[in-house]
């Protein structure tokens, strides 16, 4: 038998088909456009997603003909936040407004004056123009005629589980991005859909991630060729699913995601922690958990762009060749990734990057290993937070992402962060943590923590070295000073 784990990302479907035994048989990906009407808007058409979902099943079925007989179960795993609106027929009434669309910043500051206390007290985190709750208040307010017919809410991997099964559900993980669900009594928080005038009837039904929404219906497991009653288990949001790919479902483990953006998360046992905004907490895909989370905007999207300026001609193993030659701390080069902004610990969209420190002995080498350098310690800010509200140290963090590619970035990991780095055998990002539900949902295993012992396994590790570490330390001390130092200079009169 099979489980598929369908993950929706902002620019392709992916689609694992995963056996028993956790082997990867499958896969299947289809990319779909991203619209950009204005400056700071991003868009995408739901209708797409559904394309791209009917593409990526028709491929795994030529790829896989068994399917039709032994496929057991179908989860997903999703783009956070991301708003989308259905009217009457279940239709989309406008693009779905992406996560990291940034025009509502105008109903961040009102909101936050009017119910920020509020949000954060009930939900755990602030208002930011990534979450769903001031997207939802801009069309509002600019297409009150589109407000004004919708019936239906859902984030993206939900309508197309909706596609599939006829039935609207939202779990915890994507619910906890959208800040309305209250994470303390894990429902719907009326007081803020009073405050906003939402009607609580356009909320979908709250599920676990590993609980069953329903199966394929009838037309689409005819379509399809479907042999056997298909279930369909409601997921996760991505970064929730990532962590459970990864095994990221117990205490004192930690995961640090380099890709475009940089994720630091923690996973969190108890859901209750306070953070006081500044992190992120979401509840896990993992049943009555939780996870704390900081994001570097400008993570692996420093290195390309770094790479694209000033090596081009160059590969990224070029490029980073002889970092191991330079010095921790690149001989007094500092880089802050800030070159679009910050998100934690400063939240400042105002704010650019910085080399500090250049002299005239410093090479492409020194600027490269600096900028690896000052991408971990932004990633450390996040470390530094949770170690400071938990007064617990991580045992072990898994390193995934483009991070995880270079064994002296991995050194620099395990040194910046003081903690053993490990990586994962065959990394398959958020998909794998979505098949993961499926096969929970589906009875194979009886929570994720048994499943995480079959389905991830870790190769490598890279331990702390202790002269090293003391010598990052005062690197970093000097790294925090450079952003209150530069934040004047770059404001914006």
């Amino acid at each position: 038998m099979y489980v598929l784990g369908l993950d929706l990302g902002t620019s392709a479907l992916k689609g694992l088909v995963v056996d028993q035994q956790g082997e990867l048989v499958a896969e299947a990906t289809a990319s779909y456009p991203l619209s950009i009407p204005a400056v700071g808007f991003s868009e995408q058409d739901p209708k797409h997603w559904l394309e791209a979902g009917d593409k990526v099943m028709k491929e795994l079925l030529v790829q896989l003909p068994a399917l039709k007989e032994k496929l057991a179960g179908i989860s997903f795993s999703g783009q956070m936040h991301s708003l989308v609106l259905l009217d009457e027929n279940n239709e989309p009434l406008r693009p779905a407004i992406l996560w990291n669309d940034v025009r509502t910043t105008k109903q961040c500051q009102e909101l936050t004056e009017k119910i920020g206390p509020l949000v954060l007290e009930h939900t755990k985190n602030v208002i930011l123009e990534g979450f769903t709750l001031p997207k939802i208040r801009w069309v509002q307010e600019n297409e009150p005629e589109i407000w004004q017919q919708v019936k239906k809410i859902q984030l993206p991997k939900d309508y197309l589980r909706f596609w599939l099964t006829g039935e609207f559900h939202m779990d915890y993980s994507d619910a906890a991005g959208t800040l309305l669900l209250n994470q303390d009594t894990q429902e719907w928080d009326q007081e803020i859909m009073k405050q906003l005038e939402i009607d609580p009837a356009i909320m979908p039904t709250l599920i676990a991630s590993t609980g069953v929404v329903g199966k394929v219906r009838a037309e689409v497991a005819e379509d399809y060729g479907f042999n056997q009653p298909v279930q369909v288990i409601a997921g996760g949001a991505d970064n929730a699913c990532a962590a459970v790919g990864a095994g990221i479902v117990s205490e004192g483990v930690g995961m640090c995601s380099i890709g475009t953006s940089g994720v630091f998360l923690r996973y969190e046992e108890n859901t209750q922690k306070e953070y006081d905004g500044k992190l992120h907490v979401f509840a896990h895909a993992a049943k009555e958990a939780a996870y704390s989370m900081g994001v570097t905007l400008a993570a692996g999207s420093s290195l390309s762009w770094f790479k694209d300026t000033f090596a081009a001609e160059l590969s990224f193993e070029e490029l980073l060749g002889e970092i191991d030659s330079v010095n921790p701390g690149s001989d007094g080069l500092l880089f802050t990734p800030y070159i679009v902004g910050e998100r934690t610990p400063y939240s400042d969209s105002q704010i650019r990057g910085s080399f500090i420190g250049m002299d005239i002995h410093h090479e492409r080498k020194h600027f490269a290993r600096s900028v690896l350098e000052g991408i971990t310690f932004s990633l450390k800010d996040s470390q530094q937070i949770m170690e400071e509200v938990t007064k617990e140290k991580l045992s072990r963090i898994v390193s995934v992402g483009g991070g995880a590619k270079n064994k002296d970035w991995l050194q620099m990991q395990a040194n910046i962060f003081n903690t053993p780095i490990t990586t994962l055998t065959t990394e398959q990002g958020p998909g794998m943590g979505a098949a993961m539900l499926a096969a929970v949902g589906c009875g194979w295993y009886s929570d994720v923590v048994s499943c995480a012992k079959d389905f991830v396994s870790y190769q490598g590790e890279y331990l702390p070295e202790p002269a090293t570490v003391k010598a990052y330390e005062e690197v970093y001390r000097r790294y925090r000073m450079v952003y209150p130092a530069t934040k004047p200079i770059c404001e914006r009169t």
